[in-house]
């Protein structure tokens, strides 16, 4: 179903007193009574800035060794308003990949002095953001880099890691000035009010931090974020992955940890069966159930065609914020995995600014009044929506039917009778099925409309309802919504995932020998195609009766399951073609099935409902033009198959 949101009247931040009071705090004397500031500016001196390092009690002993664990932070702040006895907001970055995998295009990791101090912090936003008065602060989760405890891939300890350190930078939590010592460190310098920013794991953490409600992060900047874990190694009891949470947790622990977590990765087994059952494992890590809880605004930046950390955690994350009344901004671009520094830089950084001063200084710069949405429609092309999904958008439910020849059916308004059926193929996915949509081809069941008399936008999210007989005991069902006509995208399953790096580099804020704020210079890796995939989900036939839980199937029994699609937002131009593909395997997305079963599908009783901007009445009025005699069929060109399966959810692209 269609997500309905408006973007809530942004949440009063400072009154003019306080306004008032802040710009004498946080910005250069311009006159006796200076009007509130708009924006941050770089006056405080990097090179001077204060690095330290304290280690937070996190109240969590996940390493089982007796002793509460401690998470290593690495602080970045300017020197000049603690000595002026002026207080500071923090911008956090809680990441597992500070020392084993590094952060960002660049692979970068913290390096630090003698005294254990910070010299070279990852990613730009010491350099950008402590001149203006900011203090950057980066957690190294439980079980990383120089913290104690163990990685849990989401849980308890990951969580509590960070949300710790919210609590000492808001006087509720102990550190410490070393890892074992007992000299305690205070937070004094700040006001702590956090922002919390990351990519992959990092925003992951952002977002299940936000969900326990802790006072005082203020904001979340979560990019190509996990929601829910279960999503990310599931998809409606589809395995996404042949490996499990144990995996990712021993690719990131330390050494140290690696020695003493044996009991959290078997938990990890144990807790993640491969039969994609639900357990209570999941349900700690399931942020969208919590989202009554979050107070921080959330600044959402995703991918749509990210198949690593897949579009499936935005629509549910996204419907329960504006649910809750969640105050939101987001982006959507048409890269894989790819940070917006990488795929948008000026604008990113400068909308980020705008955010931050927004959110965690309280200036009155108007981004509450801007569009809630960017979106982008061709490579570097973008266009901004009022609210998103936007209100106009509403499900229409379209049905597929027999055509002309077997295998190749057609998509409207009409309920039809009849059975399309496909044998799984394992070796073949979305892109081998929408090349040969005008073909008859075992492997999938095509329905498609003819050439749109107009442009029709799909914004949201779309289900695929499924009655299928199948002639197995295990069948995996994939659904896609595809794009037919020529277009030029980003290249998102090469290796680059939508971008390519370039030689040059340009500086973002002041550097230091040790830190250096330029970095290489991407541009727009396109490809042209005859089809894209818009939307995509997954699902175990086996599910039907439950999400949670699947149970064999009785050979040649109908069974009746819904398959959740991605949310998305795509324009199918007029003179394209809009296509339902219904099969097995979808290859390197999800795993096969135990059997390689033959579905037969009742058309009676299959579905779609996709959200059009205009609804049902859009739809009739782009397929009303008169039908045209099908051309010889010839292959279309879509992007090569993923350059990898993935199993991490990285921040270096």
């Amino acid at each position: 179903m269609p997500i309905r949101t408006r973007f809530t009247t942004w949440r009063p931040l400072a009154t003019a007193a306080t306004a008032a009071l802040m710009a004498t705090f946080l910005a250069p004397v311009a006159a006796a009574h200076p009007a509130a500031p708009r924006q941050s500016e770089p006056v405080h001196s990097y090179q001077d800035a204060v690095r330290e390092a304290v280690w937070v009690d996190t109240g969590h002993d996940g390493d089982g060794d007796g002793e509460d664990d401690r998470v290593a932070v690495d602080i970045v702040r300017p020197r000049e308003p603690a000595a002026q006895g002026r207080k500071i907001p923090v911008i956090m970055d809680a990441s597992p990949y500070y020392s084993c995998c590094g952060r960002g295009n660049e692979s970068q990791k913290k390096t630090y002095d003698a005294d254990g101090n910070v010299v070279g912090m990852p990613l730009y936003y010491d350099n950008y953001f402590v001149p203006r008065g900011y203090a950057f602060v980066g957690v190294d989760l439980a079980g990383t880099n120089r913290s104690d405890g163990c990685v849990d891939v989401g849980g308890r300890s990951d969580v509590q890691s960070a949300k710790a350190v919210v609590d000492w930078l808001n006087g509720r939590a102990k550190a410490y000035t070393s890892r074992t010592g007992g000299e305690r460190a205070e937070a004094d310098w700040t006001n702590g009010r956090t922002g919390m920013i990351g990519k992959s794991w990092d925003g992951t953490i952002a977002n299940g931090v936000a969900a326990t409600g802790v006072e005082g992060l203020e904001t979340i900047v979560p990019i190509a974020a996990i929601s829910s874990w279960y999503d990310y190694y599931f998809s409606q009891g589809a395995p996404l992955y042949g490996s499990g949470p144990d995996w990712l947790s021993d690719y990131v622990n330390s050494p140290e940890a690696r020695a003493k977590c044996d009991a959290v990765q078997q938990e990890l087994v144990d807790g993640a069966p491969r039969s994609g059952d639900w357990t209570r494992l999941w349900s700690e890590r399931d942020y969208v159930k919590a989202a009554s809880k979050v107070k921080a605004s959330v600044f959402l930046v995703h991918g749509m065609q990210d198949l690593n950390v897949r579009m499936q955690h935005v629509g549910p994350w996204w419907n329960a914020l504006a649910k809750n009344g969640v105050d939101r901004k987001i982006w959507l671009s048409q890269t894989g995995h790819v940070d917006p520094f990488d795929f948008r830089r000026a604008e990113w950084v400068e909308t980020l600014h705008r955010w931050f001063d927004h959110e965690l200084l309280g200036y009155d710069n108007g981004i509450d009044r801007e569009p809630m949405a960017d979106i982008e429609r061709r490579p570097d092309q973008w266009e901004t929506s009022r609210t998103w999904p936007p209100r106009s958008a509403a499900a229409t439910t379209l049905r597929p039917a027999d055509g002309a020849r077997n295998g190749v059916g057609t998509l409207g308004l009409r309920r039809d009778r009849g059975t399309e059926t496909f044998t799984d193929d394992p070796a073949l996915g979305e892109t081998d099925w929408a090349a040969h949509i005008d073909e008859p081809t075992p492997a999938k069941a095509g329905f498609v409309t003819g050439p749109l008399t107009r442009d029709l936008r799909l914004s949201g999210t779309s289900e695929v309802t499924v009655t299928a007989r199948s002639s197995t005991p295990t069948a995996h069902l994939t659904a896609v919504l595809v794009d037919l006509g020529p277009a030029t995208i980003r290249d998102y399953a090469d290796r680059g995932e939508g971008i390519t790096t370039r030689t040059d580099r340009t500086c973002w804020g002041p550097s230091t020998p040790g830190d250096s704020s330029c970095y290489l210079e991407t541009a727009a890796k396109t490809t042209d195609v005859g089809h894209t995939v818009v939307s995509r989900g997954w699902a175990d036939l086996g599910n039907h009766a439950s999400q949670r839980h699947g149970r064999p199937l009785t050979p040649g029994k109908a069974y009746t399951i819904t398959l959740d699609l991605a949310a998305t937002d795509h324009v199918v131009p007029a003179g394209h073609r809009l296509a339902l593909i219904v099969a097995g395997t979808d290859k390197d997305l999800i795993d096969p099935p135990a059997d390689t079963p033959t579905l037969t599908l009742d058309l009676s009783r299959t579905s779609a409902r996709v959200p059009f901007v205009g609804g049902t009445a859009a739809f009739a009025e782009a397929t009303a033009g008169k039908a045209t005699a099908a051309s010889a069929p010839a292959p279309l060109d879509g992007v090569d198959a993923p350059h990898t399966t993935h199993r991490v959810p990285k921040g270096a692209r």
